[in-house]
């Protein structure tokens, strides 16, 4: 957003500027046009990197159905379903090797069955076969990552850590600590600006004045369309920090002070005693990944045995059927309907009695945990279906448009007289927190902090800033002497 005024524009970095006389309101204006400027020079280029990569994963699913499509879909759609036993006997019949860790019901009609294989060799990956529902019969067979395919896999960690691990994830973690900073402070200095009775209008905030020329015609761009993406970016940055590195484990204390985590499901058998060494062991299945050394696979029947029985307790649409990681445990059928009205029901089923042993709803769900569920799915495009994935590409188009202006701005604002030419346009003039009111840096200084420690890559590369900016100073200060 706006990045500075005209009459900003123009003002000449003389020491009587530098260090302003008195303090006033102007001087957090001043403020703010200075760490916008910076902010969009240097954190710009992870933002564009994000966009980009964002706006790819957006449409894994139809990327999904165009490369998989044979794994994915029945040729077929078919009168009856055939019983699990019989998929999975297909499925085991055809991939003999591992353990079987779990099954996933069909999401619809012409979507496959997914029996997925725990294999040792792959790791924390998993072997998913797939199974058409109504002839037994296997169509496919894929390495997947949590229940995502290889494509999926692949670009969702592009857009995390630019396949580059741990270290990769700094990238976007610093985009997603920087990004509310720069559109807060872009809304501010655009909707507070002193543009004469323009201002004054909702159309002058929202709508870019085509009547102006050069610089203020790409501010008025980049500004009235930052304002329109403004809420899905703040949404954006605030569900990308919560499974970040950093921040995410912030938000993770939060959560453990608010008790805002979902409630467990108890998958201990009435009267077991809970195995000592694999204490929390009990969720192991639930996830897809099953016992690597269990000695052979459960009978296929009790497959059906257990989502029978989950059906009758209300378990309904497509759900994930895991056998019991230990003697101790019970089956463990889960909903995984991650479309809006979303459905994550949970059951635990004692199949030698055809009992629920244990149940938790989302409907019990905190509201913190309510929303940090659907602001992930949501981020990741699924929670709306297609409506979803059209409102992500165009917050990332927007955002990639919004970040090509600001640079633009910059280079529409270089010294053109040949005795003064330069590449790019003047930084904005150091020193304009000496103009801040004082009750600004009393509740200014601690509330930084207190950001620096929340969002801790934004509080380094915050200080990573003051440190080069006062070294700059200095040093031209000396040339200046």
């Amino acid at each position: 957003m706006s990045s500075t005024t005209d009459q900003e524009q123009q003002r000449p970095s003389s020491p009587a500027e530098v260090a302003p006389a008195g303090r006033s309101w102007q001087g957090v204006r001043a403020l703010l046009v200075r760490l916008h400027f910076y902010a969009g020079v240097f954190v710009a280029p992870f933002l564009l990197v994000a966009a980009l990569t964002g706006l790819i994963y957006t449409f894994c699913p139809q990327l999904d159905q165009l490369v998989y499509g044979d794994q994915l879909r029945v040729t077929q759609v078919g009168d009856q379903v055939r019983p699990l036993a019989e998929q999975i006997a297909a499925a085991r019949t055809a991939h003999p090797e591992g353990s079987l860790a779990s099954v996933i019901t069909p999401a619809g009609p012409e979507d496959t069955t997914r029996v997925v294989l725990s294999v040792p060799e792959l790791g924390e990956n998993q072997r998913t076969v797939f199974v058409d529902p109504y002839t037994a019969k296997v169509q496919g067979d894929l390495t997947t990552s949590w229940g995502s395919t290889p494509l999926t896999t692949w670009l969702g960690d592009l857009h995390k850590n630019l396949q580059l691990g741990e270290t990769g994830r700094l990238y976007s973690e610093v985009a997603a600590s920087w990004l509310w900073v720069i559109v807060a402070g872009g809304l501010v200095l655009w909707i507070g600006r002193a543009r004469g009775q323009r201002a004054k209008s909702a159309r002058g905030v929202l709508l870019p004045d085509r009547g102006a020329r050069g610089v203020r015609r790409t501010r008025s761009f980049h500004a009235a369309t930052g304002v329109w993406l403004a809420l899905g970016l703040f949404f954006l940055s605030a569900t990308g920090l919560t499974w970040s590195h950093y921040a995410g484990d912030r938000f993770g204390q939060l959560l453990d002070a608010a008790k805002g985590h979902g409630p467990e499901l108890d998958t201990l058998l009435p009267g077991a005693q809970p195995p000592a060494e694999e204490e929390g062991g009990e969720h192991a299945g639930h996830e897809g990944h099953g016992d690597a050394e269990t000695p052979a696979d459960p009978d296929p029947a009790a497959f059906d045995a257990a989502l029978a029985t989950a059906r009758k307790a209300g378990l309904g649409g497509t759900v994930q059927v895991a056998p019991p990681a230990n003697a101790s445990s019970a089956w463990v059928v889960a909903q995984k309907d991650n479309v809006w009205p979303v459905h994550y029901d949970q059951v635990a089923v004692d199949n030698s009695k055809g009992e629920i042993t244990s149940h938790t709803r989302w409907a019990d769900y905190p509201l913190l945990a309510k929303l940090s569920k659907l602001g992930v799915q949501g981020h990741m495009g699924v929670l709306f279906g297609i409506v979803n994935q059209i409102v992500l590409a165009v917050i990332a188009l927007g955002l990639i448009l919004v970040t090509l202006w600001g640079y633009r701005m910059w280079w529409q604002r270089r010294p053109t007289r040949e005795d003064r030419k330069a590449t790019m346009g003047k930084a904005p003039s150091r020193g304009t927190w000496r103009s801040l009111p004082l009750p600004v840096l009393v509740v200014g200084v601690p509330l930084v902090a207190a950001l620096g420690w929340a969002l801790p890559v934004l509080g380094v590369t915050l200080l990573a800033f003051l440190v080069v900016d006062i070294v700059v100073g200095l040093v031209r200060r000396g040339q200046a002497a």
